[in-house]
């Protein structure tokens, strides 16, 4: 990939992220230069940063049934049409208004997203927006965001975007008052909220707030509300991080240097109690900033050996923290890229933002280009599954009437003529 498509790249996402106005029109600026690129081969590692993405000309009837179009990868974008994992309410502070972020994602062809809250919060009285910035204030468990979300999607409905509304409050180490807060959700937005998480089994990078693991006696506990999951055929999007590079710290659990799957067993008790009932999503294939040097052969087994057992687990692959210590690099990439491929229809895109008010067109931009690399190595089978939403429509595909994606399909990929 050519460096003159590289800055005009940067230069066109410069001017449309230092806006929040910009029409549609405007985005497009520049645009046919930049979707004329050479894209028939992946970029190499120091080219990777210029997608397809501005001026972006997907919409939503491309995804419908019916569509008789096809989807040419050499000139259309690379980059995800579906984020499975994007956080519109922050760990602290103020957020992007919801008619910004939609801005967004038109603008760049996410058209379907999940609309995750934030389910451990700062408090208001703390003054933090990030929970990294204040190691030792608690967060804290709360359904508050999820009924923001409700009531910002139903008070500005978005045009040309499908948003899929997630339970983020439940407090997995406390199972007993989840049912009751579904039920509060049920009674003031009845029918509305068709996913749950990103809930918190394990999460390493919360320990300095006072998170602790969930036991396995506490998932042991977790039968009633997962029933309620189960019924209504709702997904549960779950954080559970393998384990830890080096040491991590806790009051009652410690992750010493090198215990890589020191947190597995709790995934898999997670799996054996509700792994044959419930479609669970383990999100960032179980990485995080505390682990980062897991051999691609050993983490890969662990998930082909779960996903062989349990017909119902899903993978995401969200989070930039993946691209930049697995995927990005030329050496672990094949091994991922030939997973992918293989077992192409468990696993769900998406970027993990967080949208804190500080951030902007240009910030949600680079999360989609990075997270999105990814997808310019897969084979044409698995980028409809994956980048074009395939896996995510089919998990809705039994939901009945609490389902709405009965109308999309992924489009066909257009067969490159042969030589």
């Amino acid at each position: 990939m050519r460096k003159s498509t590289f800055a005009l790249f940067a230069a066109s996402l410069f001017q449309m992220g230092c806006t929040t106005t910009a029409t549609t029109t405007d985005t497009q600026t520049g645009a046919t230069a930049m979707q004329a690129q050479e894209a028939k081969q992946p970029p190499s590692s120091t080219d990777a940063l210029a997608p397809r993405l501005s001026g972006n000309p997907r919409t939503l009837d491309m995804f419908k049934k019916g569509y008789e179009g096809c989807y040419d990868r050499a000139s259309e974008s690379y980059a995800f049409v579906v984020d499975s994992h994007n956080h519109f309410r922050p760990f602290g502070g103020n957020a992007i208004p919801l008619y910004q972020m939609s801005d967004y994602l038109r603008r760049l062809g996410v058209l379907f997203v999940n609309i995750y809250g934030i389910g451990q919060t700062l408090p208001i009285d703390s003054g933090c927006e990030y929970y990294l910035d204040c190691q030792g204030t608690d967060v804290i468990p709360t359904i508050k965001n999820d009924f923001r979300n409700a009531s910002n999607v139903l008070e500005y409905e978005p045009e040309g975007v499908h948003m899929t509304l997630s339970m983020s409050f439940p407090n997995l180490a406390k199972p007993a008052l989840v049912e009751p807060q579904i039920k509060l959700l049920d009674r003031e937005y009845p029918k509305q909220f068709k996913w749950m998480g990103e809930v918190n089994l394990v999460k390493q990078a919360l320990f300095g707030n006072n998170h602790k693991a969930t036991t396995e006696a506490q998932i042991g506990q977790w039968g009633p509300f997962m029933k309620i999951l189960e019924e209504r055929k709702i997904p549960i999007a779950i954080h559970s991080d393998l384990g830890c590079s080096e040491k991590v710290n806790e009051d009652d659990f410690e992750c010493g240097a090198g215990e890589r799957t020191k947190y597995l067993h709790l995934m898999d008790k997670v799996l054996e109690l509700y792994g044959d009932t419930n479609k669970i999503v383990w999100v960032h294939m179980g990485l995080s900033k505390e682990l980062t040097d897991i051999p691609p052969a050993e983490h890969i087994d662990i998930l082909k050996e779960r996903l062989d057992k349990y017909p119902n687990l899903n993978l995401d692959i969200t989070w930039g923290v993946i691209w930049d210590y697995y995927f990005s690099d030329s050496i672990k990439r094949p091994d991922y890229v030939n997973f992918l491929n293989e077992y192409s229809t468990r696993i769900l895109p998406g970027t993990d933002f967080v949208a804190l008010h500080t951030k902007d067109y240009l910030s949600y931009a680079k999360e989609v280009q990075k997270t999105s690399q990814i997808n310019l190595y897969l084979d044409d089978n698995a980028f409809r599954n994956i980048a074009l939403g395939e896996n995510y429509f089919r998990l809705f595909d039994d939901m009945g009437d609490l389902g709405d994606m009965s109308a999309y399909t992924a489009p066909k990929i257009c067969e490159v003529p042969a030589n």
